[in-house]
């Protein structure tokens, strides 16, 4: 079974336990996502889009990804005061951000494993870090 016959039962199940339905649009914003997970942003995700599907506009943009935000498929990234990015992996984890391109990546940090001591008695609900520096090319270039 390929990616795509994967993917398909998930986002309308997603999105109709959420009461909206599947459109052209909102899949083909999902599969921008998933193509390159660099975390992207609402303005990064309408360019890609409008490759494959010229008609589509900002205002569709935003509304698919609050759709897909809504129903669970993709989760938002706040990074200070950026602009805000767009993540499809939902398996709970933190973000590195490099300091000198911009650039997010999903780092393997979770409640399940946490690496950061907590108190004596504390117990995490929710993780959500992010990890501020310089990526493997850019702090190669800085030596």
């Amino acid at each position: 079974m390929g990616s795509v016959e994967k993917k398909m039962p998930r986002i309308n199940e997603r999105l109709a336990t959420s009461g909206l339905r599947l459109t052209p649009q909102r899949e083909h914003v999902y599969d921008v996502l998933l193509a390159e997970r660099d975390h992207p942003t609402a303005e990064q995700v309408f360019l890609r889009a409008k490759k494959d599907m010229p008609d589509i506009s900002m205002a569709t943009v935003y509304n698919c990804l609050d759709a897909l935000v809504t129903s669970g498929l993709v989760k938002q990234v706040n990074l200070d005061r950026g602009a805000t990015r767009f993540c499809p992996n939902m398996h709970e984890h933190c973000h590195f951000y490099c300091e000198s391109c911009g650039g997010v990546y999903d780092i393997g940090l979770t409640r399940a494993r946490p690496e950061v001591p907590m108190p004596r008695g504390f117990k995490a609900t929710h993780l959500e870090l992010s990890i501020r520096g310089l990526c493997p090319d850019c702090a190669a270039r800085k030596k």
